[in-house]
């Protein structure tokens, strides 16, 4: 598999990222820096976490306004997947990749601990190597990850089955509608989720129930090759 890594300013959580691809695939994932225009061919795109331009005006605003996520947004386009996790969730939020909003947590506070994640959704390139209904463990570090839809895009994607991931009993830490945690596009191929799956990949870790959502992509882009 073949991936990439978007670098922008403030993000903290690219090294951790480019770690678990690079154990996890084999390979080590290009670098694309924020005033890239063109990304090359390549399986999955992933906007790591962290603080983007120190998440002035919103988390995730400025970002979402680099040249780079013109390029993130053709390619999704074309059908390539795309994750973003905490801040890259945002990112993807507020570049119009994903519906919805990502406001400050109900507590408004930072919320720094490991939750327990069910998948909602077994049945997409980013979750088919897990359970339906599974429950997982996931770290989250975040101060805006309280997800929130209008009642029609709510109804929308929870009908479509683009809920993904949800806080499971009774972690949900930032007060997220529906519990949710984690969500794809309607075309399936673009994937925001505020926890870490990234730094619970390995036993050094304390587990490796993160594995799964990049295994899943892994095997998804096996699949695709095969059948090209």
């Amino acid at each position: 598999m073949k991936s990439a890594v978007v670098v922008l300013p403030g993000l903290n959580r690219d090294r951790d990222m480019i770690a678990a691809l690079t154990k996890i695939s084999g390979k080590a994932p290009v670098t694309i820096w924020q005033t890239d225009t063109e990304i090359p061919d390549v399986d999955l795109i992933v906007i790591p976490g962290g603080f983007s331009y120190g998440d002035y005006l919103r988390c995730g605003a400025i970002a979402a306004r680099m040249p780079v996520m013109r390029a993130v947004a053709e390619k999704a386009a074309k059908g390539v997947s795309v994750i973003g996790v905490c801040n890259g969730f945002q990112i993807l939020v507020e570049a119009g990749l994903l519906p919805g909003a990502l406001m400050r947590n109900s507590s408004l506070k930072f919320v720094c601990r490991e939750v327990k994640l069910q998948v909602a959704n077994a049945n997409t390139a980013f979750t088919h190597r897990y359970q339906p209904g599974q429950i997982i463990r996931c770290p989250v570090a975040h101060h805006d990850g309280n997800y929130f839809a209008d009642a029609g895009t709510l109804a929308r994607i929870e009908g479509e089955g683009q809920v993904v991931f949800r806080y499971a009993e009774g972690t949900n830490p930032n007060g997220s509608i529906n519990d949710i945690a984690g969500i794809v596009n309607a075309r399936g191929n673009v994937l925001g989720l505020m926890p870490h799956p990234e730094n619970l990949i390995e036993p050094a870790h304390g587990g490796t129930d993160g594995r799964g959502l990049f295994e899943s992509v892994l095997g998804s882009a096996q699949r695709e090759l095969v059948d090209a």
